[in-house]
């Protein structure tokens, strides 16, 4: 159980695959797992409803905003859990056509939609075995997104947002930050653990990173380690195995405040503005 004034987060970890009403069925399991531990908040990870070999199979089952089944599914987990859901990422209709957007939608414990965002930093990497390009079918968002909650103040990014510290620095001092996360294994290996803890210091926040995490159909591998991360960057939680699950922590304000008042460098910035 929380202690007095803290608040219990998940981050569902999956391996999300083309059939979108299988994903959604193991979703509700895991949110409704993660509510049964105690968890106010939960999040899903990148692509969690659909990442299919084909990547234009993301085009077919773009939705509007407002209406369709991976919409109707997050509403309705909200609501019968009686939880608040950071949607992990889902395709909506773009003004460009042949494109959709990757967009994390926020619903609260009614199952009202609170907070939209979309991903603005497009995923591209080439090894000469590997290659991505989101860019081929995503349009880019353009703007940063925080909202007030129960919970605190909640910065909003996904998955390459990660490598951009700018981006973070545009919430307005976030209390918690999610990163919705479908990692290849290749660079997760090198670079995730130490992105989530640099973003969770320099801004002195809570990092919640749901991932994908394991071998998808077609052969794709993802490097998983959803993870939850405190202010002074130690890490609260993480899952170290492959497959679906959920990690949970206990995210503690008095921890936040202790930290930004003991070293107060949020105050001492000089490049940037204040804040």
């Amino acid at each position: 159980m929380s202690q007095p004034g803290t608040v219990r987060v998940a981050a569902i970890q999956t391996v999300s695959g083309p059939d979108v009403d299988e994903n959604l069925r193991a979703a509700d399991a895991l949110v409704a797992e993660a509510a049964a531990n105690g968890a106010r908040l939960v999040a899903l990870p990148e692509y969690f409803a659909l990442l299919s070999p084909d990547e234009t199979a993301k085009l077919r089952a773009a939705e509007t905003p407002g209406d369709g089944p991976i919409q109707r599914f997050l509403s309705g987990a909200a609501r019968r859990h009686g939880v608040w859901i950071v949607g992990g990422t889902l395709p909506l209709a773009a003004r460009t056509p042949g494109r959709v957007r990757n967009t994390v939608l926020v619903y609260d414990a009614a199952g009202a939609v609170v907070s939209r965002y979309d991903k603005i930093h497009l995923f591209g990497f080439d090894n000469g075995g590997e290659h991505y390009d989101e860019s081929r079918t995503i349009e880019a968002g353009d703007a940063p997104v925080a909202l007030d909650s129960p919970f605190g103040r909640l910065g909003l990014s996904v998955c390459y947002d990660l490598r951009f510290p700018e981006l973070y620095r545009a919430m307005g001092r976030p209390d918690v930050v999610f990163v919705p996360s479908a990692f290849t294994a290749t660079t997760g290996r090198a670079h995730w653990e130490t992105l989530l803890r640099a973003r969770a210091i320099e801004n002195q926040c809570f990092v919640v990173a749901p991932a994908q995490g394991g071998v998808h159909p077609g052969g794709r591998r993802t490097w998983g380690h959803s993870m939850i991360v405190d202010p002074w960057g130690e890490i609260l939680a993480c899952r170290a195995e492959d497959g679906p699950g959920i990690v949970v922590a206990d995210l503690d304000p008095r921890r936040l405040d202790t930290v930004r008042r003991q070293l107060p460098a949020l105050q001492h910035r000089r490049l940037g503005g204040a804040g």
